[in-house]
């Protein structure tokens, strides 16, 4: 398989995509049979990771979602978080899951557990497809995780780079050259 311009190498396939969600799903249902949940999704990267985890959910649940922005167009964090889009549900006594594509600073998902825990909510915890702890700066708990990976910048799958390469069907590396450049 030829691969796009500026991607390095495929670091996880959909075959493995899929198992990992299925695994995570299984988790979670056992974890809350006969609970309603509701599922956060963090626009715009865990938008399609959220829709293939509700799919195989066998527990009721809900989605709602939120925005939030650490990184802007270029490579490096600020570290400092901005919701730029809230939910419109109410979460007090309702069990929340966070839904996330990434973790690596922790920096989002800490603000975001801090921002959901005070208001309330019966549970909250957080699902997250990727985790790259050698970059973390900030403990966080994540509480079903799909894979931890190596600190390289990563696309397809929802995730993204200046809003590009979202689609790909799988997670790759992406070139540093390609990210290098805005730096």
């Amino acid at each position: 398989m030829q691969l796009p311009d500026g991607i390095d190498q495929i670091l996880s396939s959909q075959e493995e995509i899929k198992a990992t969600i299925q695994r995570l799903a299984a988790q979670i249902s056992a974890d809350y049979e006969g609970q309603e949940v509701l599922l956060v999704g963090v626009l715009k990267g865990a938008f399609i990771f959220l829709a293939d985890l509700s799919r195989q959910l066998t527990i009721p649940h809900v989605v709602d979602f939120l925005s939030v922005s650490s990184y802007g167009a270029t490579a490096t964090t600020s570290g400092e978080v901005r919701i730029i889009m809230d939910l419109r549900t109410f979460i007090r006594d309702k069990h929340v899951i966070i839904v996330e594509d990434i973790v690596d600073t922790g920096y989002t998902l800490s603000y975001l557990q801090q921002l959901l825990g005070a208001r309330k909510p019966a549970s909250l915890r957080a699902c997250v497809l990727l985790s790259k702890p050698d970059r973390r700066r900030v403990d966080t708990p994540i509480d079903y995780l799909g894979f931890e990976i190596p600190d390289h910048w990563v696309v397809g799958y929802g995730l993204d780079y200046s809003d590009m390469y979202r689609t790909l069907p799988y997670i790759a590396v992406l070139k540093p050259e390609v990210y290098l450049e805005s730096q």
